[in-house]
């Protein structure tokens, strides 16, 4: 059977995925192939405090949570989700919630098939006979749990597969022609034992009793060329994750149907056939590539800091070494650690677990950390991940007809002691992101500018910006609110690219000391440009300490002088001042690298201040020599 839904029209309000599910639904519940629904579904969020049934797309920026429930009108089959750190109740009261809601959807969808009246057609599925039950069973139960419970993966594999061999020669020959049914009554046998012994004795395949988790190991650093890696280990499942930074300009851009133009944290998955043992060739990513990198990268997504705090790209490559069961949460955990190492700043570390569900006659146990043979043959697999202090994603899949509330509650639960167990081992190794970056990662920092001077800084056909990248080697992205991206492996060149950048659209501050150069002269005083096409005038007053009767006799075209910005005045013209600008280095104690009247400046600043007055020209508008100059200027 194939459902192909196919979106016509999207009003980016209205998530077309939910619709999806709940069409499939509806055209499933209308035919006439046999099906155990309807099913419906909807998106839950939790917005200022409150769980919102399928609430517009342009809130789910507000929200704390995006968790998709599908179920029957009796019990929920699906669950995925993300959150921002969100507490297990919460998810709880959200699924109750959701359920609610999937019941008036399976109602109406009950309604349309009966006014449909289309019938079902009957399928029965094979039998076997009673005799070939008996002798599969004869066979196979003495030898079963010598084979099926092992610790080790390839082992036990190994085991099994020549107990189905003996099983289909030893069965064969009383039924020669009955190979493909002493095979899947083989599997049902092995599948009832692992079930029989999990809920009656609590042990599991591997020895392990429920809520136990296979040994964890730990690494960081491990590759000396990446910004960071983190190597993750538990039991036989292994993943080794990469950091790589980049700047904004390297920001995935994004042509889909939502909300979202672009994506600066991005996380991948590869799965290669080794990882299992396989020779398969390697082709386009699958739908576990598709779908594990995307969990993962949900899991993280809430911890990744703010651009303001963090202005770098990051992608992460999760590659599986090893797996036996949960290399998706082992992903989750390698790419913390991998975080961590570079010294991304997380606003929280964050683990995963994999919960798994066995059911036998009314009977159930809740296992914690299932390896692969556990999920083949289990009723479950629950993924959580998250923080200390709350939930970051969710998937479930189960293959019976639903969960009661109860028992998704003692799963979350029991996710949540595993996941705060996992997150322990990790920070025992690297308790907080490291200070220092990889000496191969760049080093960005961000400026801020006049967003109407970006023009001046890309010039004209972008001929400037070019001329700054070629000379400094530093990459640089601007924004159209004016921030500036400025990274470089050599710090020489990153500064060289700041201060261009900066002399090309700074502004003058009042109050601030520059070194500027004399453009223009006057007879009342000199033109000095303090930044690229940017000047002020020092009036002749304002040149030094004591009365000079030409400009040239302080400064000439040419010469570069400090001056201190002292007044923008209402038409928008600058004042400046040499006088004050050396009298307050001076002050300071810091070097003028100018030639001065040093002397005459000593004895200024060793005055008190009405004598400083005085010396130039007093209150009353009089010189030292007791000549009137006129009003001050």
């Amino acid at each position: 059977m194939q459902v192909v839904s196919t979106v016509l029209s999207v009003d980016q309000e209205n998530d077309p995925a939910i619709l999806s599910i709940n069409g499939a639904s509806a055209a499933l519940t209308i035919s006439d192939v046999p099906f155990e629904g309807p099913i419906g579904a909807v998106r839950m969020g939790y917005i200022d405090g409150q769980v919102v049934v399928d609430p517009p797309q342009s809130r789910m920026e507000d929200s704390q949570l995006d968790l998709v429930v599908a179920g029957t009108a009796d019990a929920i089959l699906m669950v995925e989700a993300g959150a921002k750190g969100v507490t297990e109740q919460v998810v709880v009261d959200a699924l109750e919630m959701a359920h609610d809601d999937i019941r008036g959807i399976c109602e109406g969808l009950a309604q349309l098939r009966n006014e449909a009246g289309i019938e079902k057609f009957t399928f029965t599925p094979p039998s076997y006979p009673q005799e070939l039950i008996d002798a599969v069973d004869e066979f196979v139960a003495p030898r079963l749990d010598e084979a099926a419970f092992k610790k080790e993966k390839s082992t036990r594999n190994t085991a099994l597969d020549e107990l189905r061999a003996e099983t289909l020669k030893a069965v064969g020959e009383r039924f020669p022609e009955q190979s493909l049914a002493i095979g899947s009554l083989f599997d049902k046998k092995l599948k009832d034992r692992v079930r029989q012994r999990i809920i009656e004795e609590g042990v599991r395949p591997d020895g392990r009793g429920p809520r136990d988790i296979r040994p964890i190991s730990v690494e960081v650093g491990v590759l000396p060329r990446t910004h960071g890696s983190g190597l993750f280990t538990r039991g036989q499942t292994q993943a080794l994750t990469i950091l790589t930074l980049g700047t904004m300009g390297d920001q995935q851009k994004l042509d889909g149907l939502g909300l979202e133009e672009t994506k600066r944290y991005m996380h991948h998955y590869n799965m290669p056939p080794y990882s299992v043992g396989e020779a398969r060739p390697l082709r386009s990513p699958g739908r576990r590539e598709i779908g594990h990198g995307a969990l993962a990268e949900r899991a993280l997504l809430p911890v990744v800091p703010s651009v303001e705090e963090w202005p770098y790209t990051m992608r992460l490559v999760s590659e599986i070494l090893s797996s036996n069961g949960s290399t998706s949460m082992a992903s989750v955990c390698g790419s913390t650690l991998a975080m961590m190492d570079a010294g991304v700043p997380l606003k929280a570390p964050v683990a995963g677990i994999a919960m798994g569900l066995v059911t036998r006659e009314g009977g159930y146990r809740v296992l914690t950390d299932i390896q692969g043979v556990e999920d083949a043959l289990g009723d479950m697999d629950f993924k959580v991940a998250g923080t200390r202090e709350g939930i970051t994603a969710l998937q479930m899949d189960i293959k019976i007809k639903g969960l009661t509330r109860e028992l998704m509650a003692e799963a979350l639960e029991q996710a949540r002691e595993a996941r705060l167990h996992v997150l322990e081992r990790m920070l025992d190794v690297i308790p907080e992101p490291r200070r220092e970056m990889s000496a191969y990662a760049p080093r960005i920092t961000t400026i801020q500018i006049n967003p109407d001077k970006i023009r001046d800084v890309i010039g004209p056909g972008g001929k400037v910006i070019r001329k700054i990248v070629e000379e400094t080697g530093a990459q640089i992205d601007i924004e159209d609110d004016g921030r500036v991206f400025i990274a470089s492996t050599d710090q020489d060149g990153a500064k060289r690219a700041i201060d261009w950048i900066k002399g090309l659209t700074d502004e003058v501050e009042v109050g601030r000391i520059y070194r500027g150069k004399v453009v223009r002269i006057l007879p009342f005083g000199a033109f000095v440009e303090v930044l690229p096409n940017q000047d002020g005038l020092v009036h002749i007053s304002k040149l030094t300490d004591h009365r000079v009767e030409r400009v040239e006799e302080v400064a000439n075209v040419g010469d570069e002088i400090m001056v201190k910005a002292t007044e923008i005045d209402s038409q928008g013209r600058l004042n400046l001042s040499r006088q004050a600008a050396i009298e307050e280095l001076t002050a300071r104690g810091e070097p003028i690298d100018e030639r001065i009247d040093k002397e005459a400046m000593a004895v200024a600043l060793a005055s008190p201040p009405q004598e400083r007055e005085e010396r130039r020209g007093g209150r009353n508008g009089r010189d030292r020599g007791g000549r009137d100059r006129g009003p001050r200027r």
